[in-house]
């Protein structure tokens, strides 16, 4: 198969990649340098990097999707099911899948982990079948999120938490943290992770962040989370700050609810926002299904809130990354249709992992066609993706 050959992209908006310079020597394994890209001004009328793809493959740049979402015989159910068995190898019937829906990136788990030889065979064989670079992604926090390290075929660094890490008081250790995760990633063929947790973890009844964030004082968790994404980017790997605007005071999972935190703007600026502030290197962020009513004035999650997604520091050359469509606090209220429309119309770039991929892109394909989505509206995504993706994914 022919790869789409992207054209030269324009970098000037975009903030270069930044070394991680605290962590302490002979303590990671080498991590290859990453290249710093020439910034190149821009010629009046010069063609975005969107003008490259058709409208069909704009519109599959927008997702990022389990593996599994490429065997069309599974039923939904199956494929979100973390115990049920994931797919592990490319089969043809996935590679036209991937041409029928071609999507711009795909998220590993567990279930689609066998071994080292596997993996790292799985997510070349996905990116040759791709004609356009893929974001291969993974949630390899450190601690109990850490799809990699944790599985019993790999011997891998393990850490015991980050708020074990954060406790130490010094950003070195978060930065050696990410360096070395970004290392045995890039390895395996990962370019980028849905990491670090950004959340400060002010709620004791918090039921599903607790020790994955640095801290529960925001300026040690805005100091942690950004050295650790430092360390990520040193190794080729684009670190994606979560769970904004902030996991870590509410009182529910939004695996199985929609979250609510009832802080006032206010009080979302002197904690829970500080942290996705601090990182000024490129870097994704993941946008909670988090209800803020005293900042909104209704229920609507974060994810489809324009309000709440206008909040992210620089969002016009951030990239915004949903949390999974498929969780409970999006699919009780929403399709798969709405809710990838209506994250797109808040202002998110990237689709995570909808509830029906054959549904969600088919409503984003109508939104451009009847004009509900303008498309200079998708190709401002759509270029953005492409720009992060002649950073990590190239």
């Amino acid at each position: 198969m022919k790869r789409l050959l992207l054209p030269a992209l324009l970098l000037t908006t975009l903030t270069t990649l930044t070394a991680c310079t605290a962590a302490p020597a002979g303590t990671l394994p080498a991590a290859a340098p990453t290249p710093t890209p020439t910034s190149t001004p821009a010629p009046t009328a010069a063609p975005t990097p969107a003008d490259a793809l058709t409208p069909e493959e704009k519109i599959g740049q927008l997702f990022i999707i389990r593996p599994d979402a490429l065997d069309l015989t599974l039923p939904q159910e199956t494929i979100n099911d973390a115990k049920a068995d994931g797919v592990t190898m490319l089969t043809d019937a996935m590679r036209e899948t991937l041409q029928a829906y071609p999507v711009g990136g795909i998220c590993q788990f567990g279930k689609n982990i066998t071994d080292p030889e596997q993996l790292a065979q799985f997510n070349a064989d996905l990116q040759a079948a791709s004609r356009t670079p893929l974001f291969i992604a993974v949630d390899e926090e450190g601690g109990a999120v850490a799809r990699l390290a944790n599985h019993p075929a790999f011997d891998l660094p393990q850490y015991e938490s980050a708020a074990a890490v954060g406790a130490s008081g010094d950003p070195a250790n978060a930065c050696a943290m990410g360096q070395t995760i970004g290392a045995y990633l890039k390895e395996y063929g990962f370019n980028m992770d849905f990491a670090p947790d950004a959340d400060v973890n002010t709620n004791p009844d918090n039921p599903i962040i607790g020790t994955r964030a640095f801290s529960s004082d925001a300026a040690t968790a805005a100091e942690m989370a950004a050295a650790a994404a430092d360390g990520l980017r040193t190794g080729g790997i684009l670190p994606t700050l979560k769970h904004f605007p902030g996991h870590g005071d509410t009182a529910e999972d939004s695996h199985t609810a929609l979250a609510v935190t009832y802080k006032t703007l206010d009080e979302l600026q002197a904690c829970e926002l500080l942290p996705f502030a601090a990182d000024t290197g490129l870097h994704a962020v993941m946008v909670g299904h988090i209800a803020a009513p005293n900042v909104t004035g209704d229920g609507t999650p974060a994810t489809l809130s324009p309000q709440l997604v206008a909040l992210i520091p620089d969002a016009e050359n951030t990239l915004i990354v949903t949390d999974s469509l498929a969780m409970d606090a999006i699919t009780a209220a929403y399709t798969p249709g709405e809710a990838a429309v209506q994250a797109l119309q808040a202002g998110c770039d990237v689709l995570l992992m909808p509830n029906s991929l054959p549904e969600a892109y088919a409503a984003v394909l109508e939104a451009v066609q009847n004009g509900t989505i303008s498309e200079e509206r998708l190709d401002r995504s759509v270029n953005k993706i492409l720009l992060y993706k002649q950073q990590f994914a190239s």
